[in-house]
């Protein structure tokens, strides 16, 4: 009896039940999780000829080795485990949400002097809000705490005292917990218990707070302290106004629409928000042989929603699902209000959803096709990405050449506005480090171009990216520090891994999908960097050989030799050249002694 024979029998005799079944392979591994409200008719239609001649059931079931069954009692419970299993498992013949992104959450940190930051992963080392969408608001709402509550979110070593405050303090952005004299740590646990208030949406709590502190500080003759509080509590009680009138008028719903060419498909994501529509989100498959709308929505729905993401009161989708009173009860559990899931008809929601059909199919053929986004959409994409403050309009990338320490070099390349900018290259001679020591040599490099930069009075970057791992990107941060170079956006991508590695959340790396538009752009600056600096090592190698030649030839003293390398270029520049040619340069009698020493002649000049 052959394998699927025997596969066939085992679904024979599966129980007409709801449950969960599994597909695993000859090592055991999860092939494939699937749910169903009757096991039995629900996997022996795996086995007719229509479904085995299909490209995905037939690979499936030719790779099964052995099926399993889990019984529940109801479709709610299997949708859930199947849920459950498929994020455990990532069966390989299951819809994925591989390179889906997600949403920033805002961590103050526990420290003895807390910060905040955005990230996009939670872990148990402070306290998280959000997530917050559009992706941007994240960031809006901490320059926010920057301007009015002035907790930072630098990157500077706060368990060390520092001589002087950077820029941020001057400009009423931090209190200075990093110069020891500047702030009390009660003041800023003060603020700190202020940031958490704000960001707990406890507005009401937070104005009571600081009417307080304003009365205190007045019976105490600190006039300007009261006045910075009610300036602070101003601006507290005109984000909650905001809020209010938000929140009273309008609907909070996302509707999905997606455009499908098996095994590629396109799903865009709109989030409306009290009526208007706040954010964009595309989702791509490039493996969805096996393709069911609304198994495939049913399923993207529940991976979705249990990643974290806000349950808004409404869905709206463009087909009906089987399973919709199921998938509504679990979204309200997880909610903890009532979500409807609609498939619009007529009216406003109906041309919202025509809206986002338009956008997928757009998506569908920027990405399967054309693959060719505009240089903005880039850098929109690149700081969704690496959670920059904003789109980096330039980038300025770094790498270290030499051969085992010898002629050490870096080199600079820059993009801006979306091609590379060769007038703006640079070229370094590494003059403090012996030995290949990278780290060293990243850090030197990085300090001399910043410190000018500042001496000079022209602007940062939007991006400063490093050729390397953690070790070169933590070197160049050190170098920005010791020249006062504070909250610069930067960033190291690893050769061999292709990681993205952001200063900040080192332990958060951002791997991007093989085709993703952001890590050609990165890899294509990488690449130029690389080149650059390769070259400007073969033409400092080159120099040096030419020269110890040229000076090994008697009568050719240094002067000839550096006149002739400034000419030439390169020794198969010098060999190649006729005798005419060479004394034009170093003179008749030099340029006969050098044709004879390096071989009579441009016929015999040996190939690089």
């Amino acid at each position: 009896m052959s394998r699927i024979d025997e596969l066939r029998e085992k679904a024979a005799e599966l129980p007409q039940a709801p449950g969960v079944y599994i597909y695993r392979g000859a090592d055991g591994e999860v092939l494939y999780v699937g749910k169903a409200k009757n096991l039995r008719a629900r996997v022996r239609s795996y086995f007719s000829a229509e479904r085995l001649a299909e490209a995905k059931t037939g690979r499936l079931v030719h790779a099964a080795h052995d099926l399993e069954h889990i019984l529940l009692d109801n479709e709610k419970e299997a949708l859930a485990l199947e849920n459950l299993l498929i994020k455990r498992h990532k069966p390989r013949f299951n819809v994925l949400l591989r390179d889906d992104k997600t949403y920033p959450y805002i961590k103050l940190t526990h420290e003895k002097w807390p910060r905040v930051y955005v990230t996009r992963r939670i872990r148990k080392d402070g306290h998280y809000f959000g997530p917050y969408f559009p992706g941007n608001l994240a960031h809006r709402l901490v320059k926010f705490i920057h301007c009015h509550f002035q907790i930072p979110s630098c990157n500077v070593d706060l368990s060390r005292p520092h001589p002087q405050p950077c820029l941020e303090y001057h400009i009423h952005r931090c209190l200075g917990p990093c110069v020891p004299g500047l702030v009390t740590e009660a003041a800023y646990a003060e603020r700190v218990k202020d940031v958490r208030a704000f960001l707990d949406g406890r507005a009401r709590e937070l104005a009571d707070s600081l009417r307080g502190r304003i009365g205190e500080a007045a019976e105490a003759l600190e006039f300007e302290r009261a006045a910075a509080l009610r300036d602070l509590l101003r601006t507290v009680e005109e984000v909650e106004e905001r809020q209010k009138m938000a929140s009273a008028s309008g609907d909070d719903a996302d509707v999905f629409a997606l455009h499908a060419e098996p095994p590629h498909v396109a799903v865009n994501l709109f989030h409306v928000r009290n009526g208007r529509v706040v954010d964009r989100r595309e989702l791509f498959w490039e493996d969805a042989y096996e393709y069911d709308e609304q198994e495939f929505l049913s399923t993207l729905l529940m991976q979705l929603y249990s990643e974290g993401q806000p349950v808004p009161a409404q869905i709206h989708l463009p087909v009906e699902l089987e399973d919709r009173e199921i998938l509504e009860e679990l979204l309200a559990e997880t909610r903890g209000r009532r979500v409807s899931i609609h498939t619009p008809l007529r009216g406003v929601k109906k041309a919202l959803l025509n809206l986002v059909e338009t956008n997928a199919r757009q998506s569908f053929e920027q990405r399967f096709r054309v693959r060719k986004p505009r240089a903005e959409e880039i850098a929109a994409a690149l700081e969704e990405a690496l959670d920059l403050p904003e789109a980096p309009r330039r980038i300025e990338c770094f790498d270290i050449s030499h051969i085992q320490g010898s002629e050490k070099v870096a080199s600079m390349v820059v993009w801006e506005d979306g091609r590379m900018k060769k007038s703006g290259y640079r070229k370094f001679i590494i003059r403090t480090v012996e030995g290949s020591d990278d780290f060293a040599s990243m850090r030197e490099v990085v300090a001399r171009r910043y410190r000018r930069l500042k001496e000079e009075g022209k602007p940062m970057p939007g991006l400063v990216l490093i050729d390397g791992g953690i070790g070169q990107l933590h070197a160049a941060a050190a170098a920005l520090e010791e020249t006062g170079v504070l909250n610069q956006p930067l960033a190291a991508i690893a050769k061999r891994e292709e990681i993205l590695y952001v200063l900040g959340r080192e332990d958060e790396p951002v791997i991007l999908d093989r085709t993703s538009p952001v890590l050609h752009l990165v890899q294509m600056i990488r690449d130029e960097a690389h080149r650059f600096a390769v070259s400007f090592h073969r033409q400092r190698r080159d120099a040096r050989t030419l020269r110890s030649e040229l000076l090994e030839i008697p009568g050719v003293g240094p002067r000839t030799a550096e006149k002739l390398l400034k000419e030439l270029g390169s020794l198969a520049a010098v060999r190649a050249a006729g005798e005419e040619q060479l004394a034009r340069v170093a003179g008749k009698a030099a340029a006969a002694r050098i044709r004879r020493a390096l071989g009579g002649g441009a016929a015999s000049a040996p190939e690089r």
